[in-house]
Formats: C-alpha cells, sequence, structure tokens
C-alpha cells in the first residue's frame, strides 16, 4: 500500500504527456504558471490533445490532488493560473 500513496506525486514529477517546470505549482505569480504550463504543453511531442487541454488537464489534475493539502492560498494562485490559461488560449 505505502508503494501507491504516492502516484499523485509521480504523475506530477514523470508525467509523460508535458515537461514540467521545477516548483511550477508551488510558483506564486498565476500568469508565470500559466505560460510555464502552455509552454511545455506546446513544446510536448507526446500529448494526445490541444495544448491548451493538456496544460488545464494537468493544472486540473494537480488541485484535485492535493485536495485538502493545499493551502487556500496557493489554491486562489492556482484557479487564477486557469484563468490565465485561457486568456493565452485565446
Amino acid at each position: 500500500m505505502a508503494k501507491n500513496k504516492n502516484w499523485s506525486a509521480k504523475v506530477t514529477r514523470e508525467s509523460f504527456a508535458l515537461d514540467l517546470e521545477e516548483g511550477v505549482f508551488t510558483w506564486k505569480n498565476p500568469k508565470r504558471i500559466a505560460k510555464s504550463l502552455m509552454q511545455s504543453a506546446l513544446n510536448s511531442t507526446r500529448r494526445k490533445a490541444s495544448p491548451f487541454q493538456s496544460a488545464i488537464s494537468m493544472l486540473n489534475f494537480y488541485i484535485n490532488r492535493a485536495g485538502k493539502n493545499l493551502k487556500p492560498d496557493q489554491k486562489k494562485v492556482l484557479e487564477k493560473a486557469k484563468e490565465e490559461l485561457r486568456k493565452i488560449a485565446t
């Protein structure tokens, strides 16, 4: 059971679809997070969806898996990053 305990952290670190910058989900600047996620998605040759869909999916995955362990202030930053991703994608 302990082996599977941190599977979501492993997915975030070793995502097959996107190569993420170190600590991207801990940054305090939503625009920087959005730009980094979108750049990772655009550079990926392994993603199965559009760059926007891949970036937003990774962000949602992190928010959902962090759950109650995600500090409210950081959750606000990540939710704002979603808005920034939408702006970039249009």
